[in-house]
């Protein structure tokens, strides 16, 4: 997949510059946002702290993001450059036909956890955040079926049953054309499910087509022949 920028390229010439967003225009002059990435929406307090200094220096305004980030708007095009650099962090995206977001619910500190699944859903960002797909992606990690961070409207859904073992889900959306998500297995360990979501990803990018959203990919082969490919791709068996 080839890269497809989300934001305007800038006349500065700037690498990170262009990990902008215009916003609107005030005055004549036109305001931009950036987002850095914050993985699954975890953040230590030094990091908070520098967001909140860099914002006031350069007269921004937070905003707290539906995908467990914090959107810093109101910035003026000349300063983002120095933005960036006082920031010293990486983009959210980079590249909007990818995985964009990994939300992950705060199940090591949950009463109703069924399982500790922070730590799956960061290896999850870790190593497919920014991965390049057919669509942009959103992946939802959650510690039991209440599913917290929308679970079952992401593109791929990892959560854990009442008996402990994970299940996953994909095809979900919550856009334009909502969509609920399938349940591709039940009955998995976390390795598995994390197999899964490699396989699942691995074979949307390989038979995807260019800007076609995961579900609607699964409306046209059906649910069956996707779930019975990934499952094969993953050396698991069907258990619903």
């Amino acid at each position: 997949m080839g890269y497809i920028p989300l934001y305007k390229e800038h006349k500065r010439g700037n690498e990170m510059a262009k990990y902008a967003k215009i916003q609107k225009n005030i005055d004549g002059k036109e305001r931009y946002s950036i987002t850095p990435q914050i993985p699954g929406g975890y953040i230590t307090p030094e990091n908070l702290i520098k967001i909140g200094e860099v914002a006031k220096k350069y007269n921004g305004v937070l905003k707290i993001t539906s995908g467990q980030r914090i959107l810093i708007t109101n910035l003026k095009e000349e300063d983002l450059k120095d933005i960036w650099e006082d920031l010293g962090m990486e983009p959210a995206v980079k590249n909007q036909y990818s995985v964009k977001n990994v939300e992950i619910c705060p199940a090591n500190f949950c009463k109703r956890s069924k399982y500790p699944t922070i730590g799956i859903g960061m290896k999850i960002s870790k190593n497919f955040h920014g991965m390049p797909l057919p669509n942009r992606t959103k992946i939802g990690v959650a510690g039991c079926r209440n599913a917290c961070s929308s679970v079952y409207s992401k593109d791929i859904g990892v959560l854990v049953d009442i008996d402990g073992k994970f299940f996953v889900t994909a095809g979900g959306s919550a856009g334009f054309y909502p969509r609920m998500s399938d349940i591709i297995t039940k009955g998995l360990s976390e390795k598995e499910a994390y197999e899964l979501v490699k396989s699942i990803l691995e074979y949307y990018n390989e038979h995807g087509q260019m800007g076609e959203k995961l579900g609607d990919f699964i409306d046209r082969i059906g649910i069956n022949t996707f779930r019975k490919d990934v499952l094969e791709k993953s050396n698991l068996k069907e258990n619903l």
